[in-house]
């Protein structure tokens, strides 16, 4: 077996904290590369399957293990995975050593701050942030200046959580350096500047997506992780219940006409429409999409990014997608009455179309797009349905417990005692799997608008939302609420969780 180079060694961990130093210093190895199906481990003695049957154990995929010396391991781990490498305490105050001289006033000479930007314990830092946001399993990285100080957070399962910040004297270095990693211009900093990042981490294509907007005491830069590793592509993971996954079912298998998905952002609907492109794509279809930004890549499917500087608006994308002979199109949001009108016509002329708005809930995509100016005869012949949803925390599996729901949550609720009769309520009281949170993933709301005569009869009369919903409630439409209180029953969240996500009028 050919022996490992120095070389052949990475500069950046592989894995995050699923193995403890010691193991790796006791057994002699050090992971090299991580893919979805393998890990690759440098070690001394690559026939000590004893440790390689552990290292599966603990990653559940296959491990191959190549030579490598003593020395070149050792230091390896060291290097990657010893002391002060994993605290950002550490490699904060290491920063700090060296910049805290330099004044956050707003005024510092650009190349100073490109030259800080590149300097090894800056780019350690900002490499850690977003290894532990990875590791977090954040959709969110937040770096906020504030008068006295400088904020860290993470949105992880849509809740914002400050890890450990940096002192307001790296803030320059530290926005500089993702500025400078997104390709944005460091010296601007008086205009909202938007770039991309892409990243290989632990064997994963991961990207970033950087926003930065100037604030009264610097920049705030926020980076969306678009980690396509954590995208579900599977209608019957994301929260559907049974009946009504049978039905979005037949409605995606729909020849023509148009789907709504609604919700506010962070809601899930890119993931929901991403998920029903996933199950409907085929050789026989051709799909186009039209997104502000595209946030993941879907293969086989033709994604397209409006760009509204030169005129690609997704009215004027829309108008030209139609020519191009699809079978299915995906317009990212209908946000206008010019993209409305088109995209009535693109489902009239033959083609299955979704689309997302930002409504409250599935009533209020009707009203919203006759608001519009749209007419009532054309989206009454063209809708199919409307699909509302929002993404509650699952109650951590390794820390739940029964407990006593709160009052309040019982009465904003509208239960009874007779509702919650036989309903054991479960708890996450906290642990390291889920940080202490008491929540570990999410879970999705839904609320469906079936088209059926009877509403499309009330679309046509343009009648108000409140006398649609009351039809809608008589045919046995099933709210957000009372899809969150059935996952409640079943063990899988809180009251409180859907408190938070729905808004009861």
């Amino acid at each position: 077996m050919k022996q490992l180079s120095s070389n052949d060694y990475p500069s950046e961990p592989v894995v995050l904290d699923k193995l403890s130093v010691q193991f790796m210093k006791q057994s002699k190895f050090v992971p090299i590369a991580f893919s979805e199906n393998s890990l690759r481990v440098a070690m001394v003695d690559p026939s000590d399957f004893w440790t390689i049957d552990a290292i599966r154990q603990g990653f559940g995929v296959d491990v191959e293990a190549a030579a490598g010396t003593e020395d070149d391991i050792v230091e390896a781990v060291e290097r990657l995975y010893g002391a002060g490498t994993h605290s950002l305490e550490m490699i904060i105050e290491e920063a700090g050593k060296d910049i805290y001289q330099i004044a956050d006033t707003g005024k510092e000479d650009v190349n100073q701050l490109r030259d800080l930007a590149s300097e090894a314990p800056i780019i350690r830092l900002v490499n850690r942030i977003i290894l532990k946001a990875v590791e977090f399993r954040a959709s969110d990285i937040h770096f906020e200046p504030f008068e006295d100080k400088f904020k860290v957070r993470f949105r992880v399962d849509g809740v914002l959580h400050e890890v450990e910040s940096p002192p307001k004297q790296l803030q320059a270095a530290i926005s500089s350096r993702v500025k400078i990693m997104a390709d944005l211009d460091i010296a601007e900093r008086r205009l909202p500047q938007d770039g991309r990042i892409k990243l290989k981490i632990a064997g994963r294509d991961i990207d970033f997506r950087v926003s930065t907007i100037p604030t009264l005491f610097g920049e705030s830069l926020v980076m969306r992780v678009l980690d396509r590793g954590m995208l579900i592509l599977d209608l019957e993971k994301i929260g559907f219940p049974a009946a009504l996954l049978e039905e979005y079912m037949r409605l995606i298998t729909q020849p023509y006409g148009m789907i709504l998905v609604t919700g506010p952002t962070g809601s899930g609907k890119t993931s929901t429409l991403y998920t029903s492109l996933a199950k409907i794509n085929s050789p026989e279809n051709k799909i186009i999409t039209l997104e502000d930004p595209v946030e993941y890549y879907l293969s086989g499917v033709n994604q397209i990014q409006v760009n509204p500087k030169i005129g690609m608006t997704f009215a004027n994308g829309l108008r030209s997608i139609v020519r191009q002979d699809p079978d299915i199109i995906l317009v990212g949001e209908i946000r206008d009455r010019e993209t409305a009108e088109i995209a009535i016509q693109s489902a009239l002329t033959g083609h299955l179309l979704f689309s997302t708005l930002h409504t409250n809930d599935a009533v209020g995509a009707i009203s919203r797009l006759l608001d519009m100016g749209v007419e009532g005869f054309l989206l009454s012949s063209t809708l199919l349905g409307v699909l509302a949803q929002r993404l509650v925390r699952v109650i951590c599996p390794h820390c739940k417990a029964p407990g006593q729901p709160d009052e309040k949550h019982l009465s904003a609720m509208g239960l009874t005692s007779m509702d919650i009769e036989n309903v054991e309520f479960y708890f996450g009281k906290g642990c390291e799997e889920c940080r202490y949170t008491g929540f570990k993933g999410r879970t999705a709301l839904f609320e469906y608008l079936a088209i059926d005569s009877d509403i499309r009869n009330e679309i046509s009369k343009k009648s108000d939302a409140e006398k649609i919903k009351n039809v809608a409630l008589g045919k046995g439409l099933v709210t957000l609420r009372q899809n969150g209180w059935e996952k409640v029953r079943q063990g899988m969240t809180t009251l409180a969780e859907i408190l938070r996500v729905t808004l009861e009028k």
